[in-house]
């Protein structure tokens, strides 16, 4: 994303937003963190840690009037959503982390076990987590009643696609958790980079329309004897940056993983070399 990105912002009465400051290939302007309620805010994600993101975190708390978020609630396990949380921790005494507890190591204990459909409840904020895996097996969303909002994490972004990794990514769950989310009243979507996506309906068609615009790309390279992963990948993402390419390949693996389960694809499996894939 080209255009500016402030590193915080107000787009709702009940919602601002605090950037991590951790800008990248695959992090965009950064993580958005964000702080949600009339006041003692509730805060989605704590970004990657970076050492300048607290006092930019107080500075906007500040500037709302407020002391400090109330408590915090996490997508998901991948660093760039909770590297933050040892040094909010310290700054802020006793401050409660909750998130869903699956597969999990390494975590910045305590954390408490947060499940799909426990409502968490703010000063004029009504949240309701959804579990919807596909990019990390332990993600959540989480829906504002009182805007009928989506904070997607890492499941739906604003200005690119998500990766499916190929170790706790899939494919099956991806698609059935944008599915799920489809069948929702959601307007407005808050991502977890980039910026705010004003018709919600529209870019979760968008996402799954993709996913079938790529799978149906894969199928026509294997039909044409493409066999490798980034022999495919040179194929059809010939407009995508190569220095995205190697995410670009996870997703590939886990399309071709996808349609091995169903019988569309196989795997040869080659020693030292690359797998070759075949319809």
């Amino acid at each position: 994303m080209a255009a500016p990105f402030p590193t915080t912002a107000t787009p709702s009465d009940l919602v601002g937003r605090v950037l991590g400051l951790n800008p990248g290939m695959m992090t965009g302007p950064g993580t958005n963190t964000y702080l949600l309620g009339r006041r003692d805010p509730i805060l989605i994600d704590t970004g990657a840690g970076v050492p300048d993101y607290v006092p930019l975190l107080e500075h906007y708390l500040g500037e709302r009037g407020w002391t400090q978020p109330s408590r915090v609630i996490l997508t998901h396990r991948h660093r760039d959503h909770l590297g933050g949380v040892a040094s909010l921790r310290a700054r802020f005494k006793g401050l409660r982390v909750s998130k869903m507890r699956h597969k999990d190591a390494d975590l910045p204990e305590p954390i408490d076990d947060l499940r799909a459909g426990e409502t968490v409840h703010g000063e004029g904020v009504t949240l309701v987590p959804v579990y919807t895996p596909g990019h990390a097996s332990d993600h959540l969303c989480y829906y504002l009643v009182e805007e009928k909002a989506l904070f997607t994490g890492d499941v739906i972004l604003g200005g690119s696609t998500t990766v499916i990794p190929s170790d706790d990514g899939d494919l099956v769950d991806y698609l059935d958790s944008l599915r799920r989310l489809q069948k929702m009243d959601v307007r407005r979507i808050y991502p977890a980079h980039g910026p705010v996506i004003e018709d919600g309906p529209a870019k979760i068609a968008e996402y799954l329309e993709h996913r079938m615009l790529r799978e149906r790309q894969i199928l026509e390279a294997l039909a044409d004897g493409v066999e490798t992963i980034p022999a495919i990948v040179a194929r059809i993402y010939v407009d995508v940056a190569p220095a995205l390419h190697p995410a670009a390949a996870l997703s590939v693996e886990s399309h071709l993983k996808k349609l091995a389960r169903e019988g569309r694809a196989h795997e040869d499996k080659q020693p030292d070399r690359p797998s070759r894939w075949r319809r």
